[in-house]
C-alpha cells in the first residue's frame, strides 16, 4: 500500500503541476499585466501549500517504501521528488518572493518578463514530478511482476 500511495502522491503533483504549465498558466498570460499578477498571487498562495505538500510525501512515502523493501526505485522516486523542493528553494525562490513582493499598482514589462519566467521554470518543476511518477511506476511494475 505504501508503494501505491508514493505513485499516487506523485501523480497527483505531476497532475496539478500539468494543470498549471498548460491550462492556469497560458490562461494567465491572455489577462491585462495587473490581473496576471494578481491571480499569480492567489494561485501561488494556495498551490504553494499544495504542492510542497504532495512532493514532501510523496518523498517520505517513497523513502519508506525503500527501507522497508529495499528497493532502488523508490529510494530514487523518494529523492526525485524531494528534489522538486530543492529544485522550487535553488531555483525559483527568489523570483517567487520578487514576484510576491511586487504590488499590484507597480506592475511592468519585468513584472510580466518575470512571470513569463516563472512559467518556463515550473516546467522543470513539473518535469520532476513526472520522472518521480515514472521511477515509482517502474518500481512498482517490477514489484508486482
Amino acid at each position: 500500500m505504501l508503494a501505491i500511495a508514493a505513485l499516487t502522491l506523485a501523480a497527483l503533483f505531476s497532475g496539478a503541476a500539468l494543470y498549471v504549465l498548460f491550462a492556469e498558466h497560458p490562461a494567465r498570460g491572455r489577462i491585462e499585466p495587473t490581473a496576471q499578477l494578481v491571480q499569480w498571487k492567489s494561485a501561488y498562495a494556495h498551490g504553494a501549500v499544495m504542492q510542497a505538500s504532495l512532493a514532501g510525501l510523496s518523498g517520505l512515502v517513497g523513502i519508506a517504501v525503500w527501507l522497508r523493501w529495499n528497493d532502488l526505485f523508490f529510494l530514487a522516486g523518494g529523492l526525485v521528488m524531494l528534489g522538486a523542493i530543492a529544485y522550487t528553494f535553488a531555483v525559483m525562490w527568489q523570483l517567487n518572493n520578487r514576484l510576491k513582493a511586487t504590488p499590484p499598482e507597480a506592475v511592468s514589462a519585468e513584472t510580466v518578463a518575470m512571470l513569463g519566467r516563472w512559467g518556463r521554470l515550473h516546467a522543470g518543476r513539473t518535469s520532476i514530478g513526472l520522472a518521480a511518477t515514472a521511477i515509482y511506476a517502474a518500481g512498482l511494475y517490477r514489484a508486482l511482476t
